[in-house]
């Protein structure tokens, strides 16, 4: 029998199967576009970056406080954990003392079991009784006085100390943490500056360094000799830090060859002399505070509502300070920045 089948259309399969691929590549086309944000320019790149350089720094100056205080609590457990070994060793002695006393009172047939009790394996139980008891000899007395004395300092001490390591297992922690954030926010800082074309990098360079000049120029024309009523030490440590114009900044370095902000002001002073904490937020209860017309060069001068900045005023309305990675150390107008106020050392 002959089939009733109709037949097929190839040609309109083959229309139907184009058009729904370009209905489908338009609408794809179509949400690309909408979900693509705009590249940033670069004046939005530099704008973004900027401030995730001032989070960085926010979290640079808090790991350095974390860090100081590290230090300081193992040197002090040092310290501790020497005593306490040096007065268990004077405890030892002064009971081998006492032992010896008992050793000779058991000679010469007046030995008593209250003088046993030091030698068994729980005279600190002992030692709470035995200064109420007659029959101990004056000297026997005097050296359980002493003994009970050196163990009550030792408890203490080694109280202390475990507080102390209770404090840098925290401290630690907080120093992981801050460095890790710190870091996170310079890698996103990056990340946006790879966005740009090399053209873009080399005209934010350009840029950079042609208010850098700029700034340079106005405080260098500062006259060489301080006024009268500059701290000598301040200008000392200015004359110091204009030596590493150029360097490198990077996070909790304190030179000599890189910095962050406030490792550039302690290494300045430190050439001057001067001895500062390591953190702008230190520092700026270092000296005496002053107002912006009251600024000489060398005094510090603090920027941002939570003083995470710190500079050198180098005269003329600038500062040198460590900026920022893109800018290392540098001359800066200081209207660049939020003023605070200024510290003299």
């Amino acid at each position: 029998m002959a089939s009733h089948r109709r037949p097929k259309h190839p040609a309109r399969a083959r229309v139907s199967v184009l058009t729904a691929t370009a209905a489908a590549a338009v609408a794809l086309s179509s949400h690309s576009a909408v979900a693509a944000p705009d590249k940033p320019n670069k004046d939005e790149v530099k704008t973004k970056v900027d401030t995730l350089y001032e989070e960085a720094e926010q979290a640079t100056e808090k790991f350095n406080g974390a860090k100081e205080r590290q230090e300081k609590l193992e040197k002090e457990i040092a310290q501790l954990q020497d005593r306490v070994a040096r007065g268990q060793d004077e405890l030892n002695t002064l009971r081998n003392t006492l032992g010896s006393m008992a050793t000779a009172q058991y000679r010469g047939g007046g030995f008593d079991q209250s003088v046993e009790l030091l030698l068994s394996d729980d005279p600190e139980s002992y030692l709470d009784r035995a200064a109420t008891l007659q029959q101990l000899s004056g000297k026997q007395v005097d050296a359980v006085g002493r003994i009970q004395d050196k163990q009550r300092t030792l408890a203490q001490q080694r109280q202390e100390a475990s507080g102390k390591l209770a404090d840098l297992d925290a401290t630690r922690k907080e120093l992981g943490e801050k460095k890790k954030a710190s870091q996170d926010k310079l890698a996103e800082a990056q990340a946006l500056l790879n966005t740009l074309t090399a053209q873009e990098r080399r005209q934010l360079k350009d840029e950079d360094a042609k208010a850098g000049e700029a700034a340079r120029d106005q405080g260098e024309r500062t006259p060489a000799a301080p006024p009268a009523n500059a701290s000598g030490r301040a200008a000392a440590a200015l004359a110091a830090a204009k030596t590493k114009l150029g360097s490198a900044y990077i996070s909790g370095a304190e030179g000599p060859s890189a910095f962050d902000c406030s490792g550039l002001v302690q290494w300045a002073y430190k050439q001057a002399g001067v001895s500062v904490t390591r953190t702008t937020y230190t520092q700026a209860e270092e000296g005496t505070r002053i107002s912006r017309s009251q600024l000489q060069p060398g005094d510090l001068v603090f920027f941002h509502g939570d003083l995470h900045h710190v500079g050198l005023y180098a005269g003329n309305n600038t500062t040198l300070h460590a900026s920022n990675p893109r800018g290392g150390v540098k001359y800066e107008s200081i209207d660049n920045m939020p003023f605070q106020f200024g510290v003299r050392i």
